[in-house]
């Protein structure tokens, strides 16, 4: 018999906006290291950090196969700590409660404590990483079962994190945008490791397992590659990392400031994220479960 999978379109955008939201924490906290003086940069990551990750559980609740038809499964969650998915359940829930105490001092205007940034980095990090793990819950995909893949969505939570804040913050705080250098040069990096990441994950992936082989071709050459090359790879990957490229080292300064390379970077920005929500969507839909043979009685 096969065993089909059990998560769909819902689980992906769950996993892209709880990575998200650990993301948008964790360069806020960067911002406050190396760039103090983005004060309203910062205010928008720890804003966007507990809306995103709220709106992905109200989806995971909505989620025909575990939410609202059987809602004590949640409760069930809180009493097997032997479960990445009970790891999950607490690393959500003190992250938000985190996220959502940074927002209230900041709209109090005070200054978050330099414990609570560190406590929020470390729940921002194990959610991103969770993320990853969860998959692995399902051993029978073995696109899912990856030691590489909670690495991969650390990589692009922090990614997307920071795509977002400086999105909005090309139009929102321009001025703040043009001095967070060593932030944007972080940032260029990102998309880089992604696509080793990814290279390796597909390299080690297809050769474990003929189940294995099958869910990479189905994304390399089969009925998700036009998504996978042009959206993933393409506009979500190299993309932003061939305009940041041009922009940090080969424009001119004074036009690295201008509204035209604003909105440029914005446009790497923007497909950042949507490489973030597909590199998530596809490796859920496009995972393919070993076949069990079972012999007739």
């Amino acid at each position: 018999m096969t065993f089909e999978p059990i998560w769909g379109a819902i689980i992906a955008w769950y996993l892209f906006l709880a990575g998200l939201g650990g993301g948008a924490f964790v360069t806020s906290a960067f911002l406050g290291w190396r760039h103090p003086e983005a004060v309203n940069m910062r205010k928008i990551g720890h804003l966007i950090a507990p809306i995103v990750v709220i709106i992905g559980l109200v989806l995971l609740m909505f989620d025909a196969e575990g939410g609202l038809h059987n809602p004590l499964r949640f409760a069930l969650l809180l009493t097997n700590f032997g479960s990445v998915m009970t790891w999950g359940v607490v690393f959500l829930g003190a992250f938000t409660v985190i996220s959502i105490v940074v927002v209230v001092l900041d709209f109090m205007k005070k200054s978050v404590p330099v414990w609570l940034d560190i406590v929020g980095v470390v729940f921002a990090v194990c959610v991103a990483v969770y993320t990853g793990a969860l998959l692995g819950v399902c051993k029978t995909f073995p696109l899912w079962n990856n030691a590489l893949l909670p690495i991969l969505f650390l990589v692009s939570a922090v990614s997307t994190g920071a795509a977002s804040v400086l999105l909005i913050s090309i139009f929102k705080h321009a001025d703040e945008f043009n001095r967070v250098g060593v932030l944007k040069k972080f940032h260029f990096c990102l998309p880089i490791i992604e696509l080793v990441l990814i290279a390796s994950l597909m390299f080690i992936t297809s050769f474990n397992s003929p189940a294995g082989w099958n869910s990479v071709m189905n994304l390399l050459i089969g009925s998700y590659a036009p998504v996978y090359w042009i959206g993933l790879v393409a506009v979500g990957l190299v993309l932003p990392t061939a305009l940041e490229t041009w922009l940090l080292f080969f424009s001119p300064k004074e036009f690295e400031e201008s509204r035209k390379a604003h909105w440029i970077s914005a446009a790497s920005d923007a497909g950042v994220l949507v490489g973030g929500f597909l590199l998530r969507f596809l490796i859920v839909v496009a995972a393919l479960p070993i076949t069990m043979v079972v012999p007739m009685m």
